[in-house]
């Protein structure tokens, strides 16, 4: 007989990065599942405005990945508001594209930070509560390109390299405590973080909801691997086991390894900005600021 599906009313659920993207999208489908959702995000003024228009009780409060005390103090103020925290959703992230040798030590630094420690931090926080209760569900938003590495991306991707291998081990050290592990991998996401990003053939970019669909989905039948689309699950599966001139191969005739070294600049200049300002204050590029960006990509 199949396992009927968890219920998940009453939960509680924080997202970290949940003012925008994936994170946004994902608060919503946890409101409409009857999750308690707290939204934790650098920019406080768009989580606030995300948890109104999420409705339900939603929260916002700040949050900055890179500090273990306001980490700490984002999980507390969590549980202080909303009861004991069931479900972590290690959202926040930055991609920041470029050649390896172009690519400035502060940037490198900053993916690692946001995109490692980040979920390191969180990871770390969840879980000593997770296993002294016997339950919760950690989820880790990686990618597709933590299984593949891509060109003008190297950074990036071995941060979600490592958020894959990490929750993998994870996974492995926690069986039969009652702590589920999820591991996102979406192909493009048509966010500000994906945008300017050419197409790849046979493999849709995907739209936010596509990935908060499936979160739901494996909180409800818990399940390691998320691939979004599903279809990317068969994909990765074939590549496992082509040799390595075989897998690149295939990546030059899908064109995925073009994904990131044909991304148009002058589209990603308002993201590339805002994510270089993600620092301890977060503030919006003017228009000069952006002038000069597309200009000098």
């Amino acid at each position: 007989m199949a396992k009927q599906p968890r219920i998940l009313v009453g939960q509680v659920a924080a997202i970290t990065g949940g003012a925008r993207g994936i994170g946004r999208a994902t608060a919503h489908a946890l409101a409409r599942e009857g999750i308690k959702v707290a939204i934790g995000d650098l920019d406080l003024e768009v989580a606030k405005a995300t948890a109104e228009e999420v409705g339900n009780g939603a929260i916002a409060l700040p949050l900055n990945v890179t500090d273990p005390d306001s980490f700490s103090a984002f999980i507390e103020a969590v549980e202080e508001q909303l009861g004991p925290l069931d479900i972590l959703i290690n959202n926040a992230g930055i991609m920041q594209l470029g050649a390896f040798l172009a690519e400035d030590l502060k940037t490198t630094r900053r993916m690692i930070d946001i995109n490692i420690y980040g979920v390191h931090y969180g990871s770390e926080l969840a879980l000593q509560r997770f296993v002294q209760r016997g339950r919760g569900h950690l989820i880790n938003i990686a990618s597709a390109a933590g299984k593949q590495g891509y060109a003008h991306g190297a950074t990036y991707c071995g941060t979600k390299h490592y958020v894959v291998g990490m929750s993998e081990s994870l996974r492995s050290e926690l069986r039969g405590t009652g702590v589920e592990i999820s591991c996102v991998m979406p192909v493009v996401v048509q966010t500000e973080l994906g945008s300017g990003l050419p197409s790849t053939r046979g493999v849709k970019q995907v739209e936010p909801h596509d990935v908060a669909d499936e979160i739901v989905s494996a909180l409800k039948e818990p399940r390691f691997d998320v691939f979004v689309p599903r279809s990317v699950a068969a994909i990765n599966a074939v590549m496992q086991v082509v040799p390595r001139r075989g897998r690149e191969a295939m990546g030059r005739a899908l064109k995925a390894d073009k994904v990131l070294s044909g991304a148009d600049p002058s589209i990603r200049a308002t993201y590339e900005l805002r994510a270089v300002k993600s620092g301890s204050e977060l503030e919006a590029p003017d228009a000069k600021e952006l002038e000069e960006t597309s200009a000098g990509s």
